[in-house]
Order: C-alpha cells, then structure tokens, then sequence
C-alpha cells in the first residue's frame, strides 16, 4: 500500500456515520480487506470504534495509522490539548499518527495562533505523531507556516473530487511540500451516472467510484471514501491498482465545475 512521506496510506476509511456495533463491523471489515487508515474526528462520535475494531482486528498498534481532528469548542486557550487526551483515552491509544485541525476559526473567533501553538505542543508532548489541518485555505496555510515556524504540516485535508478539484489549493500544498488528503472524493455518489465518467469506466471495467478514487491518487492525493457495505469497501479499496492514461486524466480533469458538497456558514472564504 502506497504511502506519503509521512507514513500515511494514502487510502484509507473515513468513519463519519460509522457508529455503535454497525460501525465497528464496517472498520472490520475494512480492515480485513486491506486498510490500514482510520480517519475520525471528535466531532464525528466515532473514536471509540475505531478503537474497538483496532482493538477486535488483533492488528498491532504500529500497523494501523490513525487520524483524528480537533473540534471547534476545543480550540480555545487551555482546551486542546485535554480535548486530545480525551481522544486518546476513548480510542484506547497513546498518541494518534496525525491531529487535523477540523476547521479554520470561524471569522478569526480564536485567533489561529492560539489553537496552532497548542497543536505544536501536543505534538512535543508526544501526544500525536504528526500535526495538520483541514478545510484550509492557501492564506491560513501561509499564516499557519509563519506560526509553526520549522514544524512541518503534515497534511491539508479538503474536499476533492472530480467536480471540485481544488487546483489552485492542491498546487500551493503540492509546491509547499504538504500533503493534501481529499474528503469525499466520490462526491457521496453524485458522480453515478454522469455521461463522460459511466462510458470512460465501462470501458476500462471499473465503476464510477473507483475511477474517481484512483483519479485522486493519480493527483497525488490521499482518499478517504467511507461505506458500511463490505462490497463497496472492497471495490474501493481496489481503486488502488486501477491505472489511468494521460488522456483519462484530461477528460476527468475536463469535468470540474467548482461544485463544493460541504460548505457550511462557517466556511473560509475558498480559493
């Protein structure tokens, strides 16, 4: 399984919705299949069964890399770093591989150094291996260098797929040497039947799902998709060894129209 430089499957499971026994039997069967990525969140109220399915899975600690972020409440002074040893305690570890930054502050509410600085601290307390943010912009990235100094971001996570392909954002992080994972990168299904994608997949025998995944990992991306069904898991999962030409990339690349899924009020203002 490929990896980036720092250590993380550039595939992997999101959990959000994978709650209670369902969901820990999804992180199973996912990980039977072949995952060795877990992405939760606080927010998302799934750390405690990625916790059990690694714990029920009988893999070693060191052979799964797990990624959580850190909610808004818990960004003020004084807050993140005992909101991650919450983490920590309801998944059962004792640091995590990387700590996402879940959202940017809205309108600057906590001042970025403030939650930025307790993230690098974390980080010296050994609390979690590698330090990141998601749904950042290419100004807060910059401002977030400037903050962290020689510390390095260890990944950008944003929503990614082949109608909103993020170019300019990708670019900067691809120049600025941070890797960038992309949240749903099927766009949660919205691809299935679309007139160029069906035809380019019936015709190198793969489903639209698979041909927007391995689109992702041609661009150098990271891909969280997230199903409780252990056939789509697996399909996914075999995105992987699907290879695209210079010409599938053009015309997937043709398909990009700046159609954002998530996209709450509180949203930075996008690139």
């Amino acid at each position: 399984m490929q990896k980036n430089n720092y250590g993380m499957p550039l595939m992997g499971l999101g959990t959000y919705g994978r709650r209670g026994a369902e969901g820990v039997a999804a992180m199973l069967a996912a990980i039977e299949i072949g995952y060795r990525h877990l992405d939760t969140a606080q927010s998302y109220d799934t750390e405690r069964e990625c916790g059990e399915a690694l714990r029920q899975s009988g893999l070693a600690r060191a052979d799964m890399f797990i990624t959580t972020k850190i909610d808004m409440p818990n960004f003020g002074s004084g807050k993140l770093i005992p909101s991650l040893r919450r983490s920590l305690d309801t998944i059962g570890i004792d640091q995590v591989d990387l700590t996402l930054i879940h959202w940017p502050s809205p309108h600057n509410q906590v001042p970025l150094p403030v939650y930025i600085e307790q993230l690098a601290e974390a980080q010296a307390l050994g609390l979690t291996k590698t330090i990141g943010v998601s749904n950042f912009t290419i100004a807060l990235l910059q401002q977030t260098q400037a903050i962290l100094g020689a510390v390095p971001i260890a990944n950008n996570q944003v929503e990614c797929h082949p109608y909103l392909q993020n170019r300019k954002l990708v670019d900067f992080c691809a120049a600025a040497g941070i890797p960038v994972t992309a949240y749903q990168p099927i766009a949660k299904g919205t691809l299935v039947g679309d007139p160029v994608l069906e035809p380019l997949a019936a015709g190198k025998g793969c489903t639209v799902a698979q041909l927007a995944i391995a689109y992702a990992f041609a661009r150098g991306l990271a891909a969280i998709p997230t199903s409780g069904k252990r056939e789509r898991l697996a399909s996914n999962f075999a995105a992987q060894e699907l290879s695209l030409t210079p010409a599938d990339m053009a015309t997937i690349a043709s398909l990009d129209r700046g159609t954002r899924r998530i996209n709450p009020a509180s949203a930075p203002a996008w690139d």
